[in-house]
């Protein structure tokens, strides 16, 4: 079984299954906007393991608005989690804010931001805010095909 490099690379997870997925794990910097396109190009490597990188757009724009959010909305670091498997990829941002977050719907909103959720709520199979000890979790999940996944 591999495991996570100094340097936040993919894990393997599972090595003896059949079924393995991978995991890229990251943290994210208290009001670091580098920690967008870093978490894009992240997710884009993780995703070109799996010989369909032209469909990570949609994975890519969602993690980029979720790792934005917590970016921008809260005061503290978070954790980007990304795991792809057979079944398709789930993207998790966790921060320590129990704030849960609203998307702002643009008929009735009229500021610059607050957008993100709406996208995220369009383009993904599923998601959700779990919330967990001091803070949440913001997650979308992506079936095998939109995800880029092959399941052979």
């Amino acid at each position: 079984m591999k495991r996570q490099a100094r340097g936040g690379g993919p894990v393997v997870v599972g090595a003896r299954s059949a079924k393995k997925s991978v995991q890229l794990k990251r943290r994210l910097g208290r009001a670091d906007l580098r920690a967008v396109p870093e978490a894009r190009r992240a997710l884009r490597e993780l995703l070109s393991q799996w010989g369909r990188p032209g469909k990570s757009e949609i994975a890519e724009l969602l993690t980029s608005e979720l790792v934005t959010n917590a970016v921008i909305h809260t005061d503290r670091d978070a954790v980007l989690t990304a795991t792809v498997s057979a079944h398709g990829l789930r993207v998790e941002v966790r921060d320590f804010v129990a704030r849960r977050p609203r998307p702002r719907r643009p008929d009735i909103d009229d500021g610059t931001h607050g957008r993100g959720l709406i996208l995220v709520e369009s383009l993904a199979d599923a998601w959700g805010v779990r919330a967990h000890g001091v803070g949440k979790a913001v997650w979308f999940e992506l079936e095998a095909g939109a995800a880029g996944v092959s399941s052979g």
